[in-house]
């Protein structure tokens, strides 16, 4: 298991961040062309219902645990397509969940950590050939994509 230092934590949940963010801009996109006609929030309250999926997230909001509830089929299916709809998008959200797993065993939050990376695995996500990323170059990776998305400005 890589070890990280405590102090470095923080910044890699955020880069972790960024790539949900980067994600979820691709997923709203995709998902306003697959089920035309819905509301903008329906599109965003989906779309962040599947990335706390994949993310082994649980939001306590009633509003948001009613709506996973009533899309639950939708959000089962779409989860289940991510690895082949944003392939381009395997090689960040792999080394964003392992980080987002590394950073969970380091502040002693396990449970559930191994069926997150089990399910992105199942569903074609996770590639499992690839090396677990060691902090610096995660953030590179983070901040090079995050740059073409308009998410960081350079200083």
């Amino acid at each position: 298991m890589v070890e990280i230092e405590r102090k470095f934590i923080p910044s890699l949940r955020e880069g972790v961040e960024i790539v949900k963010m980067i994600f979820f801009k691709n997923l709203k996109d995709y998902l306003v062309r697959e089920y035309p006609g819905e509301k903008n929030l329906y599109y965003g309250m989906l779309a962040g219902a599947i990335i706390n999926e994949l993310f082994g997230i649980e939001n306590s909001d009633k509003k948001f645990i009613d709506f996973a509830r009533n899309n639950r089929e939708i959000i089962s299916v779409e989860f289940s397509r991510i690895g082949e709809q944003f392939s381009d998008l395997r090689i960040l959200l792999t080394d964003a969940l392992r980080i987002h797993f590394l950073c969970n065993y380091q502040e002693g939050l396990v449970e559930g950590n191994e069926e997150i990376l089990s399910r992105a695995r199942d569903c074609g996500i996770l590639l499992t050939e690839r090396d677990v990323p060691l902090p610096k170059g995660f953030m590179q990776l983070v901040y090079q994509v995050g740059k073409s998305y308009g998410l960081i400005v350079p200083q």
